[in-house]
């Protein structure tokens, strides 16, 4: 009798809403034949430059976390006037994150929560993210975001030119799964603890075939049956313990798998900066400068308008990062300004 009113109590202490189908919030905020066109293109330029038929850098940047439409749109206009400033060298793509991983506690992303005030209105979150990602690919950019929670996909699976899985979830056989079926480039990142294999492991499984319980377009369950992911990638994050983006660290990993790496994407970021936003500068600049021994294809930054970061409150500051601190605008354009110039002379 305990144990079932244990049961009922649980019940009580959970609420459901329901949501929008994938298939319904597409038709109500659609992508045009046009803009389709421009993704399909923008993921193949991508897939060129990490198989090495393109050989510029591909670069991912922007804020570490979404949460102002508006300061991610004026973010956006100056990336697509800097892409064309750099062009010949560099390959830009907006960091366009909506949802974001938890340690413990804490705010999960702007699509479960777009208000900032603990409401959790998905729904409203689904419509805001999809809306908004629609007018930066208007703007002509292509967009990345992490591939984090499975049933958020289908909801945006035809807009992201590249995708990322992080560091504490590429060893989740989901995770491998739903990458094996989108239809971009995706990079696994390796273990906070430093770990290649895991993300090895992760590619390897992404890049076959599946047959794995999912979603459909119409919200119901279903077996859903992938063909395998050809351009799952690396993605060197750092770890707890230090770098591993310099040339040295890149060959003690080709050591280690007798120098068969699938392509290689450098987070400027996280272990690899020590977390500091400011550092992000020097790990560029070194990758650039190895790029010829190491052959990096892409790096990514955290960026948003405004240097550092802040505490969501009543009174926050406009183009400044909710989450993990981010360089500011200014550093960026030189920054990127500056690696497409060296880039130039190393050819």
């Amino acid at each position: 009798m305990n144990a079932l009113n244990t049961a009922l109590q649980h019940q009580t202490n959970t609420q459901e809403a329901l949501l929008s189908l994938p298939q319904q919030l597409k038709a109500q905020l659609p992508l045009s034949a046009l803009l389709a066109a421009q993704i399909a293109e923008h993921r193949q330029i991508i897939q060129n430059i990490l198989s090495g038929e393109d050989s510029r850098l591909l670069v991912i940047t922007g804020p570490c976390s979404l949460h102002d439409p508006v300061a991610a749109l004026e973010y956006a206009q100056k990336l697509q006037q800097l892409q064309a400033q750099v062009s010949d060298q560099i390959f830009l793509v907006m960091r366009a994150y909506i949802e974001k991983p938890r340690t413990t506690v804490g705010w999960k992303g702007f699509m479960y929560d777009p208000d900032l005030d603990g409401s959790s209105n998905l729904q409203s979150g689904l419509e805001q993210s999809r809306q908004l990602y629609l007018h930066i690919i208007e703007m002509g950019l292509p967009i990345a975001s992490e591939i984090l929670s499975p049933m958020a996909t289908a909801y945006f699976d035809d807009l992201l030119a590249w995708g990322a899985i992080g560091a504490r979830t590429s060893e989740s056989q989901i995770h491998r799964e739903i990458s094996s079926q989108m239809p971009y480039s995706i990079g696994f990142k390796n273990g906070t603890d430093g770990s290649i294999q895991i993300a090895l492991d992760a590619i390897q499984s992404a890049s076959n075939a599946h047959q794995f319980l999912g979603m459909s377009q119409s919200g119901l369950p279903c077996m859903l049956q992938s063909h395998g992911n050809p351009l799952a990638h690396l993605i060197l994050r750092g770890s707890n313990t230090g770098p591993n983006y310099q040339a040295e660290e890149i060959n003690k990993i080709k050591a280690k798998t007798k120098g068969v790496l699938p392509a290689l994407v450098i987070d400027c970021s996280h272990g690899n900066s020590n977390k500091k936003p400011q550092l992000q500068s020097e790990v560029l600049r070194q990758i650039v400068s190895e790029r010829e021994q190491t052959n990096v294809r892409g790096v990514m930054l955290e960026s948003h308008l405004v240097e550092g970061n802040q505490k969501i409150s009543c009174d926050m500051i406009y183009g400044q990062s909710v989450t993990d601190g981010c360089i500011g605008w200014e550093q960026t354009e030189h920054l990127l300004l500056e690696a497409a110039q060296q880039l130039r002379k190393l050819q």
